[in-house]
């Protein structure tokens, strides 16, 4: 059966995904080798043994058009003879971070994918992220460490916005619009994640050796930190107590798990994913007030963002994309 080549921009897909692929089952082979939760250890497991399978997948298909296999992240980005660095749940809440990066990236590559084997292959990704996302976030309700949102009586009817100062951060008298649940659900998710990230900047921060890169991840912390205490500040001037979110225990182990150049890809990767967040909110939030913190945020996150890259480019650990290289390609068929 006839297949046609693989497109520029579905090589692109491929090779990002398989950066991402490549570096979460680093994670998963350090969080299996640690854990003290066999149901945990369990699930893990089984995501790193079907990943595996995706990731050969995708060299295979990258191999058959003659391309080069992105270098990715491999064993040697990985000790696992270093003792635990989180704990309390951490690795299942993390994990299930990853599995929602998973989703919109697969969300936005499937959409530049045409040929019919690669839509296949994010349609199967999807799925198993859909799955363990909800296996992880049911271990962690099961096991205590992931609360609701909070609750709100129930709408009787539907109503329209009337009143254009329905979009103003406040009155002459400073008096703010109480959020509506949209808006909340945003603001929940930024903290939620945030606080997860909190977390692994600060263990980050405490294994790595290179001082630069130290200081890096102790801004990354300070950034969550800021982002967390500006959200809570929010909801309670609606009269909201945020709800206990998740957060995982770092142990006191400086012996650093992952490579240097994992962890600054991992924390570009979760900028990426941040910024994100914030364009949502500052789309989907009808407050302007809110609009204009979200734009803060995602300011501040690019900046950080583009700190972490040049510190990359430095010690040569960003893998090049790659190039468009069309030129000889119009060469050759013009002969």
């Amino acid at each position: 059966m006839f297949k046609p080549k693989m497109s520029s921009s579905e090589l692109g897909a491929l090779w990002t995904t398989y950066h991402k692929k490549t570096m979460i089952l680093q994670f998963l082979e350090h969080f299996i080798q640690t854990s003290d939760n066999q149901k945990a250890r369990n699930l893990m497991s089984g995501l790193g043994e079907k990943l595996h399978v995706k990731v050969q997948e995708m060299k295979t298909m990258i191999e058959n058009e003659g391309a080069a296999v992105p270098l990715g992240f491999t064993s040697e980005d990985v000790n696992l003879n270093a003792p635990r660095l989180y704990g309390n749940g951490f690795d299942i809440m993390f994990s299930r971070i990853l599995k929602e990066i998973s989703m919109g990236m697969y969300s936005l590559h499937v959409t530049m994918s045409y040929r019919k084997d690669i839509i296949q292959l994010y349609k199967e990704l999807t799925d198993l992220t859909h799955t363990y996302y909800n296996h992880f976030t049911q271990y962690l309700i099961e096991e205590d460490l992931l609360p609701h949102p909070t609750y709100i009586n129930m709408p009787k009817s539907g109503d329209f916005v009337t009143d254009k100062k329905y979009t103003k951060g406040s009155s002459l008298l400073g008096d703010k619009r109480p959020l509506n649940t949209v808006e909340f659900g945003l603001l929940y998710h930024g903290m939620e994640t945030n606080i997860t990230g909190m977390q692994l900047m600060t263990g980050f921060a405490q294994c790595a050796k290179d001082k630069e890169v130290k200081n890096y991840f102790i801004k990354g912390r300070e950034l969550s930190k800021e982002i967390i205490n500006e959200t809570e500040q929010i909801l309670l001037q609606s009269d909201i107590q945020p709800p206990a979110t998740p957060g995982g225990t770092i142990t006191s182990s400086q012996e650093s798990p992952f490579s240097e150049r994992l962890m600054m890809y991992c924390t570009y990767l979760l900028c990426n994913f941040s910024i994100g967040g914030s364009g949502f909110g500052t789309g989907f939030s009808l407050r302007k007030d809110l609009n204009t913190k979200f734009m803060i945020f995602g300011k501040n996150t690019y900046e950080y963002l583009r700190e972490g890259v040049s510190i990359m480019i430095s010690n040569g650990w960003l893998e090049e994309p790659p190039k468009m290289d069309v030129n000889s390609l119009n060469k050759n068929n013009n002969q």
